[in-house]
């Protein structure tokens, strides 16, 4: 392997076995020929875990606990997906204070999500150090704010949702218990912390060098007429899809590619998309707060923002916004006189697709009328964003050929960190077919 990119006539692949500070287990592979990139690859070897097949002939109530074990990082969107589908097929809608309290849960997600990658996994990056920990010894102020604020998203879903990781208070139909109004006040001092920090931060975090990556992606998001998308509205994206979620089955399909153990998803007739920040920030900007608009542009971002490697920005952006909106909610809130709605089952299909700190996450469910799932379809946001890190690869490395060996490999991988992947929840989708070998072969 050379040293160097050779430049126009070179030939070389740059590659790296396991990926660092992404969750789950994947590589990266590039081949140059001639100077021009040949193949790219995101090798997914990690295992899938089946989720959708063994969640046949559960009871239909059971989806938002067994999909919260899905990811330890983002169970909430797991759940929250599972629910409003399961509600569609039940013919129920859950408003008012309910709903308002799911979008309070879903603010701690995205405050735990984005501090851990912002912080302890994408500013490395920027500064120079191979993690976290070298970073620690020079500023260790950085990874003791970093640490403080997941605590205050963590403490939201602990609050709200029974406990930090994988929350057991999320049920079809709203909660198993509310919170007293005290418990709910002493979110407010620390949240009002955290969105003056996530500010600071990101004035900070302006000043970083940023490679010059604009890309003609076609974003992909919920936007709903009144809120930055949590939990509802419709699916668009900048080059004019516009549909309900129920139609998600007619727009987008998954294909299986042989280095991946999680399928690729992409637009029927018009392949890649993009989801995730960079899509809900582009596609929504006019529905962030003011403070969040005022701090995106004191930062230098545009309403719409191209460039991935500055999704580290609008991540900072977007922590503002849910500090702000989670600060709101318990400003106006009344507690619901009941924790939940009943939900009785019927022999029908729901969807659901909610903004998980990565992008959208789908769910369909077929149930029968006594409450059993029959089929289950999950497309989490990074199997969706998978041919699009692999075209910002291919790019990424025929725009910097001149690099030296170390610095393109290093700039590959913070190519991928951009879209803050999760692997584990990508490897869950691949039919299992087991072959009686003695038969086989009689």
């Amino acid at each position: 392997m050379p040293d160097k990119g050779e430049g126009n006539g070179g030939s070389f692949t740059v590659s790296v076995e396991a990926l660092a500070r992404v969750e789950g287990e994947g590589g990266m592979w590039v081949a140059v020929r001639d100077g021009r990139v040949a193949e790219v690859k995101l090798n997914i070897y990690e295992p899938p875990r089946f989720f959708e097949g063994f969640m046949r002939g559960r009871r239909f109530n059971e989806a938002p606990d067994i999909t919260a074990r899905i990811c330890g990082i983002c169970p909430v969107a797991y759940q929250m997906s599972s629910c409003h589908a399961m509600e569609m097929a039940c013919g129920v809608v859950v408003d008012g204070p309910l709903r308002s309290l799911r979008r309070l849960l879903y603010c701690g997600e995205w405050i735990e999500s984005h501090a851990l990658h912002v912080f302890m996994l994408h500013a490395p990056d920027f500064l120079g150090y191979e993690s976290a920990i070298h970073m620690a010894q020079d500023h260790p102020e950085v990874v003791q704010t970093a640490l403080k604020l997941k605590k205050v998203g963590n403490d939201i879903l602990a609050l709200l949702g029974g406990r930090a990781v994988h929350p057991i208070n999320v049920r079809v139909g709203g909660f198993y218990r509310l919170p007293s109004k005290r418990q709910f006040a002493a979110l407010l001092e620390p949240l009002e912390w955290a969105r003056s920090a996530c500010l600071e931060t990101l004035d900070l975090a302006a000043g970083f060098d940023f490679p010059d990556f604009e890309q003609d992606y076609e974003f992909v998001a919920l936007r709903h007429p009144d809120e930055y998308p949590f939990n509802e509205g419709r699916l668009v994206s900048d080059k004019g899809l516009d549909i309900d979620i129920e139609d998600y089955d007619a727009h987008f399909e998954e294909i299986h590619v042989e280095h991946s153990n999680a399928l690729h998803a992409r637009l029927k007739g018009r392949g890649n998309y993009f989801v995730g920040p960079l899509a809900r920030y582009s596609l929504n900007f006019d529905r962030l707060s003011p403070l969040a608009q005022e701090a995106a542009r004191r930062a230098g971002l545009e309403p719409v923002c191209r460039n991935p490697f500055k999704s580290i920005l609008v991540r900072l952006v977007e922590l503002v916004w849910a500090c702000d909106e989670a600060l709101r909610i318990l400003g106006d809130v009344e507690l619901p006189t009941t924790p939940s709605v009943p939900v009785e089952p019927r022999d029908g299909i729901g969807h659901g697709c909610t903004e998980a700190p990565r992008g959208i996450l789908y769910h369909r469910y077929r149930i029968d009328a006594e409450g059993s799932i029959l089929d289950a379809t999950i497309i989490p946001p990074t199997s969706q964003n998978q041919p699009t890190i692999e075209s910002d690869l291919a790019r990424f490395v025929e725009q910097n050929l001149t690099l030296s060996h170390e610095d393109l490999t290093w700039q590959c991988e913070q190519a991928i960190r951009n879209y803050d992947p999760c692997i584990s929840c990508a490897t869950h989708f691949l039919e299992l077919e087991l072959v009686d070998a003695d038969a086989e072969g009689d």
